[in-house]
């Protein structure tokens, strides 16, 4: 399994120019390696619409690549999405899926059926243009330039450790993000869209 800071680190040379928005626990981590903030979407705690969200920044800008980095528990609450992405196609979004296998930011419990489900599998099975699966970060890092380049959409199964967070959500570290109006506001100067 990999570390969801090392998949942001290898991933981080190869994103251009594109609008990466992210889920789940592992997701915060992604503001520590980004370097176009401007080109980030913050939807914190939209667990679950964070698919749906990026799906639609998909079709409503497709002239700009779309990274999604969503968790399987998301996922999972919305799994009817993935039949819309593939049957919309839009050819610039990349969809990954990062799957630590439990819900973390509620304190660990298993995902439901989590040794068993092959989302990759799931994805091309629903219509996505290419699917990948990786739990090795050599092969993630020799492959992501070419996922980044195929067209879409494409999904990208990646299995991650687990950072599980017990401390009550009051007492935890607090991570700097934006609120979503700065998030679109910063996003639409970023676009140039008035």
């Amino acid at each position: 399994m990999l570390k969801s800071q090392d998949v942001f680190r290898v991933f981080e040379p190869y994103r251009r120019d594109a609008i990466v928005t992210t889920s789940g626990t592992a997701g915060r981590n992604w503001q520590e390696f980004s370097k176009a903030p401007a080109r980030d979407v913050s939807l914190g705690s939209a667990m679950g619409q964070t698919t749906s969200a990026a799906f639609g920044l998909a079709l409503g800008l497709p002239d700009e690549k779309i990274v999604l980095f969503d968790s399987e528990g998301a996922l999972l609450m919305n799994l009817g999405v993935m039949a819309s992405i593939a049957g919309k196609a839009p050819k610039n979004f990349v969809h990954f899926v990062l799957d630590n296998e439990v819900y973390a930011t509620t304190g660990g419990q298993p995902v439901p059926n989590n040794k068993n489900i092959d989302y990759a599998g799931m994805a091309k099975s629903m219509g996505y243009c290419s699917t990948y699966h990786f739990d090795d970060l050599e092969e993630f890092a020799t492959n992501v330039q070419g996922i980044m380049n195929d067209e879409g959409p494409v999904f990208v199964w990646i299995k991650i450790e687990a950072e599980i967070e017990n401390m009550p959500v009051g007492m935890r570290e607090a991570r700097r993000s934006r609120s979503r109006p700065e998030t679109i506001k910063d996003l639409r100067t970023e676009l140039g869209i008035s």
